[in-house]
Order: structure tokens, then sequence, then C-alpha cells
């Protein structure tokens, strides 16, 4: 839930990705607020991420450059903020050079068995090369040729006779190399993304704001998909059943979150750290790595004389030091 500065209320946005940004969706929504990233696939989008635009710097986040532009789609008006990630296109451009150096090694072998085939006329030659380069956007021809080589008909073996009538072939030969024109276009459009809203107050930097903060929520529905609940080993068919276990996993996912705010929280106020999965000292670490390291902590229960005895078995300094940020009723149940 966001205030929106025009309004003296409230305001709640439904935030999407590109798969909510259809036509029926967006008239459906009806007047609800709504962020949601925008299909690239679009020709609206095509033209605005192909544009040659001057991109300012985002104030509240100088990892980022923008272009704001006002559009009508679906029928609303809507605001299109065209963002440029530096931190997504540094380390795309990073992935396409490493997936080029792969296709060149890869192309290179197929050009070779290409340069070998026989063919019965140079038109074929031709419509071939055209053709196999069609396959491959990321290369071009640095020179390509036709040559024409005599052979026995096929099945014939041995030398050859004087007289012996030799069949004409043609087969390509050249050389290939990486296409600039096609990288260079790829790498300009590397980390571009729209996000559109039918807010159209918004600026850019709080659809920004808006937008990654549905990383968090996600996050939490990886966890609750993981094996930590063992969701997979639970069968159920009735539809009211089902709905009881998404409320539980719901609050369990609440209860988990309160728990890891409070304990980051605690740990930047004391300036205190904890050992991560590595061994290093971290401000924050996530509450599935705090459980993790508590599992080995058993209540041992015993009987003598009547007098029945608990006692905390394994526990550590670490554990104790958690316990202590977190306050003294969490403490208290390990005492």
């Amino acid at each position: 839930m966001t205030r929106n500065p025009k309004y003296s209320f409230l305001s709640h946005y439904y935030v999407a990705d590109s798969s909510f940004y259809t036509d029926n969706n967006i008239q459906n929504i009806g007047k609800s607020f709504w962020i949601s990233r925008v299909p690239a696939t679009i020709s609206e989008a095509k033209e605005l991420l192909t544009a040659n635009l001057n991109l300012k710097t985002l104030k509240s986040d100088e990892r980022y450059s923008f272009y704001q532009t006002f559009v009508e789609y679906g029928g609303v008006k809507q605001k299109w903020v065209l963002l440029l990630s530096h931190k997504m296109k540094e380390k795309k451009e990073k992935t396409l050079r490493t997936k080029l150096d792969k296709e060149v090694e890869k192309v290179e072998k197929s050009f070779k068995k290409l340069k070998g085939e026989d063919f019965f006329c140079e038109e074929d030659a031709s419509k071939a090369a055209e053709k196999w380069i069609k396959e491959f956007p990321s290369i071009v021809f640095e020179k390509v040729d036709l040559k024409s080589i005599k052979k026995r008909e096929s099945g014939k073996r041995g030398r050859p006779s004087k007289d012996e009538e030799l069949k004409t072939y043609f087969r390509i030969d050249g050389s290939i190399k990486v296409n600039d024109a096609f990288v260079l276009n790829e790498m300009e459009k590397m980390g571009l993304f729209i996000l559109a809203s039918n807010d159209i107050t918004l600026s850019p930097g709080e659809m920004l704001k808006y937008y990654k903060g549905q990383d968090n929520v996600e996050k939490g529905f990886r966890f609750l998909k993981s094996d930590t609940f063992s969701i997979s080993k639970v069968y159920l068919k009735n539809k009211s059943r089902i709905e009881a276990l998404a409320m539980i996993m719901v609050l369990c996912l609440m209860i988990y979150s309160i728990a890891e705010w409070k304990l980051r929280t605690k740990l930047e106020e004391e300036n205190e750290t904890v050992p991560d999965q590595k061994g290093k000292p971290t401000k924050r670490p996530t509450m599935r790595w705090i459980f993790f390291n508590f599992q080995g902590i058993t209540e041992l229960i015993s009987q003598k004389e009547g007098e029945v005895n608990s006692e905390i078995l394994n526990m550590e300094d670490l554990h104790w030091k958690i316990l202590g940020l977190m306050g003294e009723k969490y403490e208290n149940i390990y005492l």
C-alpha cells in the first residue's frame, strides 16, 4: 500500500509482470491502479525499445536511466517509462560475449561441413550458402566463393582412366566472421525494459520502486514452494482444504518474514553479525538459514523418582546470541 501524493487517501497498486499486460486485463481491472511490465512483443513497445532516445539519469537510483511518455493502450490512458538498468546491461553483455564464443565454434564446424558438400550447379551452391547464413544472424560471410571440382561418378573406385569422363561439381568456399552490426544492435537493447501504469501522476522513480517491491513477494512464494514445507507430499482434493492449507502457508510466511525482519533490525541496531552459509559475517541472514542452524537442538525429558526434568541439548553460543537478539520471550522457550 502506497501513498499517492495527489490524493489525501492511501492508494493500492496491483503490481504485475508482462503476462498481465493485455487488452482484456487492462479493461477488466477497472479503475484500480496498477503497474506492469510491458511485453517487448507489442509493436508500440518495439518502437520505443529501438528508438534513439536521450535517456536521463534517475535521481532516486543512479543505476538506472529513463525516458517517459504517455500512450493509450487497451482503451486506457497510461504512462510508459523506458528504463535502462546499467547493471543488467553489463551482465547481459558479458553473457552475450560468452554465448557468441560458443556459437562461433559451433558455426565453424557447420561451415566446414557445408564446404564439403557437392552441388550440381552454381545456382544450387549459391542458394545453399544463402540459406545457411540466414540460420546464424550473429555471423556474416567475410568472403564467399564457389569453386568447381571434377569427380568420378559415385560408386566407382580406383584411379580414373585417361578417357573417362568426369563430372563437374561445385563447392562453397570462403570464411566467416562475427556480425558486428548484429552484436551492436543486440547490446543497445540490453538492459532496457518498459514499465506502464494507469496512474499517470506516478514518477518514474516511484514506478520502479513499487515494481521492484514485487520481488520480495515472489521470494516469499519461492520459499513456500521449496522443500521446507514439503507441499508436494500433501495431496488435497477438497477445495476448502486446499484453501485452508494455503491460508496456513501464508500465515507461516508472514511469521517467517516478521522474524527475519526483527532479527535483521536487531543486528543492525546492535552492530552485530552472524555467520552466513560460507562462514562470513552478515547482518542480513535469511530466516531459513537461522532455522537450519537450530535443527540439531533437542529437548531431553527424563523422570526419576517421580520428578520430571527437562534439558535442552546441543545449544551453542551462536544460538544464545540469536535468541538474545530476538528477545527475552524467545530465550525463555529454551531455558
